[in-house]
């Protein structure tokens, strides 16, 4: 999976799962650029990759401005001439049961999770389409196929962000575009470590592997997809997730 001489934006990626696509990206040659709502965090990402002899710049955004994610795309057109992939990264939990969810817990979650990767998507796509090349890849979950408890706002976040997925393959397939998904299950991040460990054992229970994923496991997919050899897959969601969930 060569990807020298590709420019690729990854949002969410001071931290966490985001943070290991964009390490992964750059080990295959990719120029990538950082981008979270938190510019230090950003800023120590780029610095990671730019020590690892990589190319990566840090450009804060915050994916539900619009105004600001076009800042991000025309900066980073300026400075490479080109954008190649999108990896939709960037995302929220604010956990609850549904009788008690607040509309403002609902409303941030949606926002950032799936009206950020609509965002972001416009941003590029006519760019891709006038190079006739391009790869999205979102980052869904396992939820958004199945849902989960005490997660209306996430679930329903991501099964949107699956639904988005496969119409934008529909519609920009034509133009050597492919738009694809990943599902990652339990993955062990900070967010997860969190969890109390009835939770967490009630997780492994379910998992035929046996073993919590890891975020370099969602960055092996998220290369692959990105990359030529992918060029006639689209519109599909690749469940990481250890056999967790099997449709």
């Amino acid at each position: 999976m060569n990807l020298s001489n590709r420019v690729a934006i990854v949002t969410g990626s001071g931290q966490g799962i985001g943070k290991e696509i964009a390490l992964m990206l750059a080990k295959y040659g990719a120029t990538v650029v950082i981008s979270d709502v938190n510019p230090a965090t950003a800023q120590e990402t780029a610095a990671e990759i730019q020590a690892k002899n990589g190319k990566s710049i840090a450009i804060p955004a915050n994916v539900t401005i619009a105004a600001e994610v076009a800042k991000l795309v025309e900066q980073t057109i300026a400075t490479f001439g080109h954008i190649d992939i999108l990896v939709n990264n960037a995302g929220i939990t604010r956990d609850g049961l549904i009788m008690r969810m607040s509309e403002s817990d609902w409303d941030l979650v949606l926002n950032i999770n799936l009206k950020g990767a609509f965002i972001c998507t416009q941003a590029v796509i006519r760019h891709m389409m006038k190079q006739r090349w391009g790869r999205i890849v979102n980052i869904a979950s396992i939820v958004g196929r199945i849902g989960n408890a005490g997660q209306a706002n996430y679930s329903a976040s991501k099964a949107g962000l699956i639904g988005l997925t496969k119409t934008t393959a529909r519609e920009v397939a034509s133009r050597g575009i492919t738009v694809n998904a990943i599902a990652p299950g339990f993955i062990d991040t900070e967010m997860t470590k969190k969890l109390p460990d009835n939770a967490k054992q009630e997780f492994l229970r379910q998992i035929p592997i046996g073993a919590a994923g890891l975020p370099v496991d969602v960055a092996y997919a998220v290369c692959f997809f990105a990359s030529e050899e992918a060029h006639y897959i689209t519109g599909q969601v690749l469940n990481v997730d250890g056999g967790m969930v099997m449709i």
